[in-house]
């Protein structure tokens, strides 16, 4: 991944190696936390506050029917913002019990997971204002005689380059790799699929954070 960044401890210049990297090393990141330590009753609360609202938003979506369209992209842009809000609390508040519990997976299970959260990024940050939820979501249409497919059986579609030119160099490297990992992880698969895997990361890495808080 190119590109550089300033560590927000030592100010060393370093190039991030994860799209949300701070630091240029582990010694560094601990430093930062241990002079930057926030309440951790006040991070619990929004960390419980953000899981239930995924868990309640995923729920609904693995077991809804379609009642139409408007319905289901609704439902799937709500997942969208709420995973990636459970991951970016995640990252931001408990990124050593983040990082353990990606670590504690299989190599190839570990580059999935992090493509499938950088996918899905891709698609919040796009969603609402250069595509809408019908570019990325194909609705499954039941053969005849057979009943309407649950919002879960819909797929990501496979999409062409974004236009990026508008953006910093940096901007459009980081958009284009979440963008890759979109077409990696996500396109050609069912939607229920993808959050489950997605949900089921982080509640073992919440589950982690609360350990560590004990």
């Amino acid at each position: 991944m190119g590109g550089t960044r300033t560590c927000e401890q030592c100010g060393t210049l370093f190039t991030p190696r994860r799209e949300h990297a701070r630091f240029c090393s582990a010694r560094c990141r601990v430093a930062w936390n241990r002079h930057h330590a926030s309440d951790p009753i006040a991070e619990t609360g929004a960390l419980d506050w953000s899981l239930t609202a995924m868990r309640e938003s995923t729920d609904r979506l693995l077991r809804a029917g379609t009642r139409d369209r408007a319905h289901g992209f609704a439902a799937i842009s709500e997942a969208v913002w709420w995973v990636t809000m459970v991951d970016a609390t995640l990252v931001r508040y408990h990124p050593d019990s983040y990082g353990e519990t990606l670590s504690r997976q299989p190599a190839a299970r570990r580059r999935m997971i992090e493509d499938t959260f950088a996918g899905l990024r891709f698609v919040r940050n796009r969603m609402g204002y250069d595509a809408e939820p019908e570019d990325f979501i194909q609705p499954l249409v039941p053969g005849p005689g057979a009943t309407t497919a649950g919002i879960a059986a819909w797929t990501w579609k496979s999409l062409p380059e974004p236009a990026l030119a508008s953006l910093t160099p940096g901007a459009r490297e980081w958009e284009l790799a979440r963008y890759r990992a979109y077409q990696a992880q996500l396109a050609g698969r069912a939607a229920g699929q993808i959050f489950s895997q997605a949900t089921e990361f982080l509640r073992l890495a919440a589950e982690d954070s609360s350990l560590s808080h004990t």
